[in-house]
């Protein structure tokens, strides 16, 4: 009877063990790709006809990127912009200038003090120690401009930050991912 139970109970506990398990996993993994490291927006022009909008083409006059970069960029804002429907054309509806900039960031992070306390209150003696540190990087952004050729006024505009620009390796996958998330705000849903 001892063994019977004992045995009921390790095999119902690693059924549970193995459901929490996943349950967990599939909780993290959620999480996860649910945080994004870029901070992204978009504005528009809201007497805008954006079902009017069939062709584009890319001006990168103000697009300073090294050519590795740059082809990055613009292959991807020319498969999203084929992905809504728009093809390049010379007499465009849209033009679409693409812009970068990056800057220097200096994150400065610093712990509570801990240690052993003396005696005396909040007014008496001890020894506490804080822990300070600092990392330097430089951080990129996108900017897409969409400019009613006729008009020659800006009808739309995405940005995205969060790029980390002094890793080659996360460079190469970050941009095709926010310019994915800046044009998914394209074309705009009226109220939002």
């Amino acid at each position: 009877m001892k063994s019977t139970i004992s045995e009921y109970y390790n095999k119902n506990f690693k059924v549970m063990s193995k459901k929490y398990f996943f349950l967990l996993l599939a909780s993290a993994t959620l999480g996860l790709t649910s945080c994004s490291p870029f901070n992204v927006k978009s504005d528009y022009a809201e007497t805008a006809n954006f079902n009017a909008y069939k062709t584009y083409k890319l001006r990168i006059d103000d697009l300073k990127l090294n050519d590795i970069d740059k082809d990055r960029v613009l292959n991807e804002v020319s498969r999203q912009l084929q992905t809504k429907g728009l093809s390049v054309s010379d007499n465009p509806d849209l033009i679409v200038n693409v812009k970068a900039n990056h800057k220097k960031i200096q994150d400065v992070q610093s712990t509570q003090p801990y240690g052993m306390y003396g005696w005396g209150g909040p007014f008496g003696w001890g020894v506490g120690v804080n822990r300070t540190w600092t990392s330097n990087y430089t951080e990129g952004a996108l900017i897409i401009d969409l400019i009613d050729a006729k008009t020659q006024k800006l009808v739309w505009q995405g940005v995205g930050s969060g790029i980390s620009v002094d890793s080659p390796k996360q460079k190469q996958k970050q941009i095709p991912e926010i310019v994915s998330k800046i044009m998914a705000n394209y074309p705009p849903q009226k109220g939002k």
